[in-house]
């Protein structure tokens, strides 16, 4: 666990560069990231979470100069990465023929899930780095995603040459995945960004179900995000042995509370922080109350349907 000053980020730079793995932060979650362009690194992300070969991984680049050496860009793409670059959103485009990223990465396809992160230590790494990082999010496979360096360290410390604390994710919630590999653009994942601030920039968007068996970008598996106890969503109360989480006004201050003020991005911001929380011996569940299916609700809605399925990830 290291300190994000700019000599610890600089060795972690260079770990990157040797085909070793660092998790660092992202304003969205903490990522797990390597040397895109390294077959073996990114093999070791893969081997670490427990992943499925066939669920890609997201790229992460300095800028866009940078993403535009390994991908198509689109007015539509030019336009959302004017809009919301850098940021929490991650754009599906075609590779180019001359992309540098591993096909491991990509699972084989001929697209690439690219994004440009916000958060200073991310942007500092990529630029220290020099290279693309593949970066899903720091935690083994199908778990719930870490927003501070402690949730790394207690899910993949024995894998990683370095964790660099930049302290709690400011979103707390993935990036919101958009594919424009195609004539219609189709919202993948819901996240960070809402839909409606997409659309105010290219027009509607089509919306992807979940996919298990060739999914284009990370977040569509059917299980995923899950604690090791059950969930219950859309909950008024919590039943004998279940933790609460609770959301919104009047509720007692006891339990736990993804906003008080049912603000939609404080929730999104402790969504996951307060999962860790709760996944506890001590409990036999979780029960969480609604949730509005608007705005970054519905980003929250989906990460809380995925870690309720019974079908594995």
């Amino acid at each position: 666990m290291l300190e994000a000053t700019p000599e610890n980020i600089a060795l972690a730079a260079a770990f990157l560069n040797e085909g070793k793995l660092v998790a660092f932060p992202t304003e969205t979650v903490y990522g797990l990231g390597a040397d895109a362009r390294n077959d073996q690194a990114v093999a070791a992300i893969y081997d670490a979470k427990g992943r499925p070969t066939f669920n890609p991984l997201i790229i992460h680049f300095a800028n866009l100069e940078a993403a535009a050496e390994a991908v198509i860009f689109d007015d539509r793409a030019k336009k959302l990465a004017a809009a919301f670059w850098p940021g929490a959103l991650t754009l599906v485009l075609k590779r180019r023929e001359a992309c540098p990223v591993s096909l491991l990465a990509s699972a084989g396809l001929d697209t690439l899930a690219v994004r440009v992160p916000r958060h200073p230590v991310a942007h500092d790494l990529l630029e220290q780095s020099k290279i693309p990082i593949a970066a899903p999010s720091a935690n083994r496979s199908g778990r719930i995603s870490p927003t501070i360096a402690e949730h790394v360290l207690g899910d993949l410390g024995d894998v990683v040459a370095a964790i660099l604390d930049g302290g709690p994710c400011s979103v707390g919630i993935e990036s919101t995945v958009v594919d424009l590999s195609g004539d219609r653009a189709t919202l993948l994942r819901p996240g960070g960004i809402s839909t409606e601030e997409l659309e105010s920039v290219i027009g509607p968007l089509a919306i992807s179900g979940t996919d298990d068996t060739a999914p284009k970008s990370p977040g569509m598996m059917s299980r995923h995000y899950a604690p090791a106890i059950p969930i219950r969503i859309n909950a008024r109360n919590a039943n004998t042995g279940e933790a609460l989480l609770a959301f919104g006004p009047g509720v007692k201050n006891r339990y736990v509370n993804l906003s008080r003020s049912g603000d939609l991005k404080e929730a999104a911001a402790n969504l996951f922080a307060m999962l860790h929380m709760l996944d506890q011996p001590g409990f036999n569940g979780i029960a969480v109350m609604p949730v509005p299916e608007v705005g970054l609700g519905i980003a929250i809605n989906d990460r809380l349907r995925r870690a309720t399925s019974t079908e594995k990830a």
